[in-house]
Order: C-alpha cells, then sequence, then structure tokens
C-alpha cells in the first residue's frame, strides 16, 4: 500500500471525518490525544487535502517543526506545497548572527501570504512567529519589481540595492549581494533560491534568468522578478 492510499484510508475515517466536521466551526478549539508516529502528519495532511482556506502549523520547537514539514512534503506531493518559516538568527534574538539562508524562506513564506494563492501550508515553531516582520503595506512598498522589455537603467537598480543594504560584490554566491559587470547585473534576492542575472541594452532590460552560482549555468528564462 502506497502513502496515497494511507491517506485516502485516513480521509474516510470516521474519526478524522469527525475531526473535519468540527474544524468546520468558528472559533473552535480541539485538543487530540493519543497520537503517536508520525499519525498526527496524516490527520494533518487529510485536512488540509480536503479542506478549504489555510493552515499554519505551530510546532513545540524547530525540530519537530522538521519533522513534520518532511512528513507532509511527502503526504501532500504536488497538490500543496509546505512552506517553512523559521527564525532569521543562527543563535536566538541575535542580529549579528543572522542566517540568510531562513531569511530568505521567511521572505518566500511572507511573498506566498501576500500572493492570491487560495491554499497555503506553513509550518513554523514559537521562536519564529515571535520575531517580529513588516507589514504588508511595507513589503509592498519595499519590494522592487523588474520586468524584462522595460526600462530601468543600472544605476537606478543599483541605488535601490544599496538603499536596501545589499552588499556589492564581484561574484554572488548568498543572498542580499550583487555585482555588475559592464552590461550585466547579477542580484541574488532573498526571495528565491538562486540569483537574477540581469542583461541591459542601454537601459532596457533585454534578458532575465536565473542561474547557478556555483557553476555559472543557466536554470530559467523569466519574464519578471521581485
Amino acid at each position: 500500500m502506497n502513502l496515497p492510499e494511507i491517506l485516502s484510508k485516513y480521509s474516510t475515517n470516521e474519526r478524522n471525518q469527525a475531526l473535519s466536521l468540527l474544524l468546520s466551526a468558528d472559533s473552535v478549539k480541539l485538543h487530540v490525544e493519543n497520537v503517536s508516529g508520525s499519525v498526527m502528519s496524516f490527520y494533518i495532511a487529510s485536512q488540509v487535502l480536503n479542506n478549504k482556506g489555510s493552515h499554519i502549523i505551530i510546532m513545540p520547537d524547530k525540530e519537530k517543526a522538521a519533522y513534520i514539514l518532511n512528513d507532509l512534503q511527502h503526504l501532500c506531493g504536488e497538490k500543496v506545497t509546505p512552506s517553512f518559516f523559521p527564525e532569521s538568527y543562527k543563535v536566538a534574538y541575535h542580529p549579528e548572527a543572522v542566517d540568510n539562508a531562513n531569511v530568505t524562506m521567511r521572505a518566500e513564506v511572507l511573498a506566498l501570504l501576500n500572493s492570491r494563492q487560495q491554499k497555503k501550508l506553513i509550518v513554523t515553531y514559537p521562536e519564529a512567529i515571535a520575531e517580529k516582520v513588516i507589514s504588508r503595506d511595507v513589503l509592498k512598498k519595499n519590494t522592487l519589481v523588474v520586468e524584462r522589455n522595460q526600462d530601468y537603467s543600472i544605476e537606478f537598480i543599483n541605488e535601490i540595492l544599496m538603499d536596501y543594504e545589499f552588499e556589492r560584490v564581484d561574484y554572488v554566491y548568498e543572498p542580499g549581494q550583487y555585482s555588475i559587470r559592464g552590461g550585466i547585473m547579477d542580484i541574488f534576492s532573498f526571495s528565491n533560491d538562486f540569483p537574477y542575472r540581469l542583461e541591459f541594452f542601454g537601459d532596457e532590460v533585454d534578458s532575465i534568468r536565473s542561474f547557478n552560482p556555483a557553476d555559472q549555468l543557466s536554470i530559467d528564462q523569466i519574464q519578471k522578478i521581485e
């Protein structure tokens, strides 16, 4: 029996259907006990796949959050992609020890929440949600949108990135960096796993593509980036 078949069994389980009915009520508080192993993951996946709306799963700590995230990635498949919302710091509440990879994941979740995607699944833990985030209006105001075949100029984007405290380097290798070489600008955004390469023809953005910073090979052609 494969995972979809097992999940289907849970979806038609009497207790799971009762749980769905209770969760459909307003302002309901439930306490579920006597659940061990990955059983809770099956219940959560079933609720997410069979019910409308978005879901946020708050686990007691980062380790348990990562564990259930792994379960949900396997159970939900391509129907709903779970997102992880971690804290920004390598050491809790130490601003000097920011983890750029975590900042990227937080930015991706904030962008997801700001999108029109109908169903969202976010896994997190207390330290992560205790950390303050900017408001939706401030996020929108401080988001730079660059579209192919539009005029921007390298100087303009350079000024914006400096205002956003991006670091100018020879070659980008982590989020928060950018480089300029002639009519080519590389930007490693906090909202994407790979950096972007913008090629200019005068002031017009002639090409946008993502690339692997390790071997500099292109990954995707892109029409618009944020």
